[in-house]
Order: structure tokens, then C-alpha cells, then sequence
């Protein structure tokens, strides 16, 4: 049911958003080893676009509220998503699903802006849980760049709008350092920032 979702995304994006793909050589190999995708967020479809290029197992960590939606909260429970929670014992546990499922050998989406950009398209603050993810699970991460997003259905934006053009690029793959200190995470969330705003 994954590959179904993943090719009819695929069909859709081209049809509606002309949808582009650059540096898919920077994917690994199917079942290589677990990775972390960070990627910019510009719309709600960011997800689906970034996810019908991936072969490997994968898993998202979406917004809590998402999955009391109707329709979307057992359709994305079903193509992988799990609850992310910001603060108190629900972030320590979506932690420990996270750190899980990349022992299991997935591949884990994280945005770390926690939230769609504006019109603009401008980044927004990251968090730095992707780096402490990354760090204890001893995992990569594949930065990817989403551009033309925040013109289908960005923050403030009360429904998407069709046709127009989005690229999406995938970026050399960025390692962890050894250590969980706090200067290191801020270099790995430095050297993640700048790569994915390279392409933006």
C-alpha cells in the first residue's frame, strides 16, 4: 500500500505542481542503513513529495493534532507517521519511537522547523532535536531543500493552489559527530542549515 501511495503522489505532484528532483544520487541504497531526511517545510504535501522518492522503509514525525483529523490521521498512521510532542514526557517518548525506529533500520523525516513557512518561503528557526537524534542514534542525515512549496499552501493559507512549479533536492549525505556536546550539535545544526538553504 506504500508503493501505491508513494507512485500515485508521484503522478499527482507532476500533474498539478510540474514537481522537479534534483541529486537523487544522494539517496542511499535501499536498506543500506537508517538515516535521518531534515528537510525545509513549505506545505502540508511535503511529506508525500519528499517520500515518493524513498525505497527504504520510512517514518514521519508529524504534528500530534494531525492524527485526530478524520480522514489524514489514520491514512498517515498507516503509511508510517507517529505522533511528535514538544515538551514533558510525550517529547521523551516521541524520542524513544524515533531512536526505535532507526534501530529497526528506517529511514526517520524530521522538519526542524516544526512548522510550514510563510509565503515568503524564508526558513524558519530550527529545532535542534534532529541533532540529538542524529547524534545518539549514531545516524546520517540526507538534508533536503524543498522550493515552490510555500506557493501551494503555506502557513496562512487556507487551501492549496495548483500549478506551479516545485523542486525538491536531495543533498550529500551530512554524518554525525562522536560526542552529544553542545557546541557539536550546534555545528551539525549549522552545517544542516546552511545545506539546506543552498538550494532555496
Amino acid at each position: 500500500m506504500r508503493r501505491f501511495f508513494q507512485g500515485f503522489a508521484l503522478v499527482v505532484s507532476k500533474l498539478f505542481w510540474s514537481i522537479e528532483y534534483h541529486g537523487l544520487e544522494n539517496i542511499p541504497p535501499k536498506d543500506a542503513f537508517a538515516y535521518i531526511i531534515a528537510s525545509n517545510h513549505q506545505a502540508y504535501f511535503d511529506p508525500a513529495w519528499i517520500g515518493c522518492r524513498i525505497r527504504q522503509r520510512i517514518t514521519f514525525m508529524a504534528w500530534g493534532a494531525v492524527f485526530e483529523w478524520k480522514i489524514v490521521g489514520p491514512l498517515i498512521r498507516l503509511l508510517g507517521a507517529f505522533p511528535v510532542s514538544l515538551g514533558g514526557a510525550k517529547a521523551l517518548g516521541s524520542i524513544k519511537t524515533a531512536l526505535r525506529v532507526l534501530k529497526d533500520g528506517a529511514v526517520l523525516v524530521i522538519f526542524p522547523e516544526g512548522e510550514r513557512a510563510f509565503g515568503d518561503g524564508e526558513l524558519l528557526e530550527f529545532k535542534e532535536g534532529v541533532a540529538s537524534i542524529a547524534i545518539r542514534a549514531q545516524v546520517p542525515i540526507l538534508p533536503v531543500t524543498i522550493k515552490g512549496g510555500n506557493r501551494v499552501w503555506a502557513q496562512g493559507q487556507s487551501r492549496p493552489h495548483f500549478f506551479t512549479h516545485v523542486e525538491v533536492t536531495y543533498h550529500s549525505l551530512i554524518y554525525p559527530p562522536k560526542t552529544d556536546e553542545n557546541d557539536a550539535c550546534d555545528r551539525l545544526m549549522t552545517q544542516l542549515h546552511d545545506r539546506i538553504a543552498s538550494s532555496l
